[in-house]
Parts: C-alpha cells; structure tokens; sequence
C-alpha cells in the first residue's frame, strides 16, 4: 500500500527526490479540503453537516473551512441549505467526485513547477529552449504520474481505502530514500 502524502513528499528515485519535497506539497487548504470531504462522504444520503461540526471533527479551524466549503461549493462538489436541517452534503455520489479536480480546485496544478504545467504554463526565464529542458521533461513525467492517480481516485476509494493507492507502489516505485 501506498499513502497519498508520499506520493507528494518525493515520486523518483534519489536524483530528484530532494527537488521533488522542495516543489511539490499538499497545501493545507487542500489537506482540509480533503479531510472535509472524507467527513461528508461518511454521511448517510440526504444527511447533512454544520460547518461549525465538522471542524470540530477534523480540528480544522472554522474560518478557513468555510472559504474552503464555499470554494467546493462553487465548483458544484457540495451543496448548502440554511435553515432548519441545513448544512453541508455532497452534491453528487462519492463516486462521482475524483481527488485531482478537488486537490486543483483547492490548491490549483498539480504539476511540480509551472513550466511542467497543463493548466497553469508559464515558461521560465532562465530556459532557452522548454522543448529540451531535462528539468521540465522530468517534472512533466511527475506531473502526468501524481494526475494518472489522483484523477483516476474517486472519494469513494478514497475513504474506503483510508487514503491508500492500490497498487501505486508497484507502478511507481519508490527508493528507500524517501
């Protein structure tokens, strides 16, 4: 088994492993998020969760859950209801929800350096020439491994593997360096 977090503290072997932990983290909001999310998929369908519960639960501070729900809210990944019986739920089944479009909407790329990024390019100013920059090749090799997962991660698996990625370390091994 493979826990997600390692994945993000260092993907190849020894040469990149130090650059790697230094370019690509989880930030909070997205761990929170994360966390969140585990909360309300534990919920029965149709129950619902007060902000002020689930942070409780998760030890997240209350303000910064609520800018992180708000977020998930406006991309259609909760919904809300005020009133009586009101709270937070997901909008659509667990299985539906994939971890990468939750982990970009919160912390946004997933690519290691923005020059490596699909989403977020911006080319660097001290490359010549991106199209044969080793940096950039490999980096977009960690970025094309680190989406081959999470976008393929429901919430579901998620929660029903505690975070775990069958099978992750078998296609991405891992020195013991890391």
């Amino acid at each position: 088994m493979f826990t997600l977090l390692t994945l993000f503290a260092c993907y190849w072997q020894d040469k990149y492993c130090d650059f790697y932990k230094a370019t690509t983290m989880l930030t909070k909001k997205g761990k929170y998020g994360l966390k969140a999310l585990v909360d309300l998929a534990r919920l029965a369908q149709g129950e619902t969760a007060f902000i002020n519960d689930i942070a409780a639960r998760n030890n997240i501070p209350k303000k910064f859950l609520d800018t992180i729900l708000l977020e998930l809210r406006n991309v259609g990944i909760l919904r809300s209801k005020k009133g009586p019986g009101g709270g937070y739920s997901l909008s659509r089944p667990a299985s539906e929800i994939r971890i990468g479009h939750v982990i970009r909407t919160l912390d946004g790329p997933l690519a290691p350096i923005r020059c490596a990024s699909r989403t977020a390019y911006e080319a660097c100013d001290d490359c010549a020439d991106p199209e044969t920059c080793q940096v950039r090749r490999s980096m977009t090799d960690v970025r094309d491994a680190i989406a081959a997962i999470l976008d393929n991660m429901t919430l579901e698996q998620f929660v029903a593997d505690g975070g775990r990625i069958e099978g992750a370390k078998e296609q991405f091994p891992i020195s013991a360096a890391s």
